[in-house]
């Protein structure tokens, strides 16, 4: 799809667009979780190795994104700590030499591990310094604990919902004082009757969100039909994985020389399930009839219920099903202060009242640590886990944070378009969907929003399938964009020279389309070569068969569950000779996609002992190697 250069500036420059990036990628909350690294063991080579010539060295004009001077680095926190009370700390040696990059891990994902960070006798005044997010920091922790016996003890709420939050109250009861509550949040919305005669044609479907739900304005969401889905994995592997064939070639044109591109991805605004939302209503006691009605929305500030639209008030045409489906995350983040705040100012139990207030309060610092990093809370857990309290639809919305769009790499080249039965000529994109599941209150499995909305949507077409249907006649579709086009993966994918994609589980997906476009240029024979990391190859390992070319040629297998159980960063030292090869070529790269935690890790250190071996350095030089690497674009590192 061609267009001319004078168009490209019809995507407006403004704080939250751009031509070349027009969606601002948010930071990944991961745990900090390391496992032990697995033992490394010998394990054939690739044949294709052995003829490795080529040492000349390049570089490229990539930038990686810095700290804002603001962030408090954690080396700082820690110095202070040093020097309080007289407690004793191991130096911080200051990396003065390397980049800090954007921080996109939480610094602890339990109890224990800020228990094992700060110290276990340290207070929770040393937890301000650690922050969570949740509004932690804007409190200091209260002089007094709780340690009297109240006169009037508490009564909790008996139910499921409560005995899952693991609440430690101590001893708190109806008559103890709390200081530093938080202030009750303002109301930032209110919804109205829709005034006579001005009632609008039905604003959404069931498969779209509203017109307002826009990524980056002026362009909207586009519904894209699902041509196909099928499951990559096997009965029986622990974590079920999804092809999905999505039908762009209706896509608008939004200016500019902007398109699909090897290695981009796609944004899906995925909804929250249908169940949910009437949970929500059923606990809020909203009555049936009025929950697809059509209500004027007032905003008085805020992008809400945009994604990234402007800072302003908004005056909207909308549902409060709507509202609640498109526009408001239910599950993904722990509950923060002010949401705990509402809920205790229309709790109607006072034992209730007390202890959400006491969640608010600095006494209860602590146990609202606890709350945000234990195991994932949703909004539903926390209307049953305190039923009493009702809070206005208006005043929740206020406090909820936005639903997100869900980003997916592509797993194909995007200039491979398909000719289907022969009718006629349709662009499809593909892409890979692992279904992500923590335990739910409830018992059992929940999954994600985005992965669990697209996994329903393939159980459908799958289940079609088994019933003559075809997905054309089921027509489901996907609210999806185009967007982070500039993402590492897309920008530094260069024409020519040698490569080495490592990946691990459904990071494995992108660089399906790395090979199949190198391999359409005869200069690019024999330089692309992958390291995919599975747990069964009978089981999980995606696209067997799928990559366009003799496999056994590029890819290499590494199984951490069958045989000898390896892992993907043991097959990275076994291959050193090739990753300085690769490294040290003239428009070499190495990618690595993954999840950070063990894998993205576990491949970084095997990084660091190969140049150690082969280039003959110290562990800090290797660091500084692989630094100047990434800073060139020769080493490009995405992990979630």
């Amino acid at each position: 799809m061609a267009h001319s250069i004078e168009h490209h500036h019809l995507i407006p420059v403004s704080s939250t667009s751009h031509p070349h990036d027009p969606i601002p990628e948010d930071p990944t909350l991961s745990p900090l979780n390391h496992p032990p690294s697995s033992p490394s063991g010998p394990s054939p080579s690739l044949s294709l190795l052995t003829d490795l010539t080529d040492n000349s060295a390049s570089s490229s004009d990539a930038e990686s994104p810095t700290t804002p001077q603001s962030e408090q680095h954690i080396g700082d926190v820690l110095d202070a700590l040093k020097r309080d009370e007289g407690v004793l700390y191991p130096p911080i040696t200051p990396l003065t030499d390397r980049r800090r990059r954007v921080s996109t891990v939480l610094v602890s994902s339990s109890p224990a591990q800020v228990r094992k960070l700060l110290g276990e006798d340290a207070g929770t005044n040393r937890v301000e310094n650690f922050c969570c997010g949740g509004g932690c920091c804007s409190l200091s922790s209260a002089d007094e604990a709780l340690t009297t016996t109240s006169s009037e003890p508490l009564t909790v709420p008996d139910n499921d919902a409560f005995r899952s939050l693991n609440l430690k109250l101590d001893s708190l009861g109806l008559d103890t004082n709390l200081t530093k509550t938080v202030d009750l949040p303002e109301q930032t919305v209110s919804l109205v009757s829709v005034p006579s005669g001005k009632i609008s044609p039905k604003l959404s479907a069931a498969q779209h969100p509203p017109q307002f739900v826009t990524p980056h304005p002026p362009y909207g969401i586009h519904s894209a039909k699902v041509y196909h889905a099928r499951e990559l994995t096997k009965p029986g592997a622990e974590k079920r994985t999804y092809h999905f064939d999505l039908d762009v070639t209706d896509y608008p044109t939004e200016g500019g020389d902007v398109d699909f591109v090897v290695g981009g991805a796609i944004g899906v605004c995925a909804p929250n399930p249908t169940e949910v939302v009437d949970e929500i209503f059923d606990a809020l006691a909203i009555p049936t009839f009025i929950r697809d009605k059509q209500v004027v929305l007032h905003t008085t500030n805020g992008r809400w219920p945009t994604i990234w639209g402007d800072e302003m008030s908004r005056e909207l045409f909308t549902t409060r099903r709507d509202l609640v489906t498109w526009c408001s995350d239910l599950q993904s983040f722990p509950p923060t202060k002010p949401l705990l705040r509402v809920l205790g100012e229309y709790a109607e139990s006072p034992n209730e009242k007390k202890i959400l207030l006491f969640l608010s309060s600095a006494q209860g610092q602590a146990a609202f640590c606890d709350l945000r990093t234990g195991p994932y809370i949703t909004l539903s857990q926390l209307l049953n886990a305190f039923p009493s309290s009702r809070p206005p639809l208006p005043h929740l919305l206020s406090v909820l944070n936005t639903l997100m769009p869900r980003f997916y790499s592509l797993s194909q080249d995007p200039q491979i378009s398909a000719t289907r039965d022969g009718v006629e000529y349709r662009r499809l994109i593909e892409v890979a969907v692992t279904v992500h599941e923590m335990p739910n209150w409830k018992g059992g499995m929940r999954t994600g929003v985005g992965s669990g909305y697209l996994e329903r949507i393939a159980h459908k077409i799958i289940e079609g399938g088994k019933n003559g249907k075809k997905p054309d006649d089921l027509d489901l579709r996907v609210p999806m964009f185009r967007g982070l086009m500039s993402n590492p993966l897309a920008r530094e994918f260069v024409s020519d020279g040698p490569m080495l994609l490592v990946g691990a589980g459904v990071g494995v997906a992108p660089f399906r389309g790395f090979v199949q476009r190198r391999l359409k240029s005869a200069n690019c024979a024999n330089k692309v070569w992958v390291l995919q990391g599975v747990r069964d190859s009978l089981l999980d390992e995606l696209y067997s068969g799928e990559w366009g070319v003799e496999e056994d040629q590029v890819k290499k297998v590494v199984q951490s569950r069958r045989g000898t159980g390896r892992y993907v960063q043991d097959e990275v030292r076994n291959q050193a000779d090739l990753v300085w090869f690769v490294i040290n070529a003239t428009d070499g790269r190495v990618f690595v996609c993954g999840s950070s935690k063990g894998m993205g890790e576990g491949v970084e250190k095997a990084l660091i002992d190969v140049v150690m071996e082969k280039g003959n350095l110290n562990h800090k030089e290797a660091e500084n190697f692989w630094a100047k690497k990434k800073d060139d674009g020769q080493y490009i590192a995405e992990t979630w």
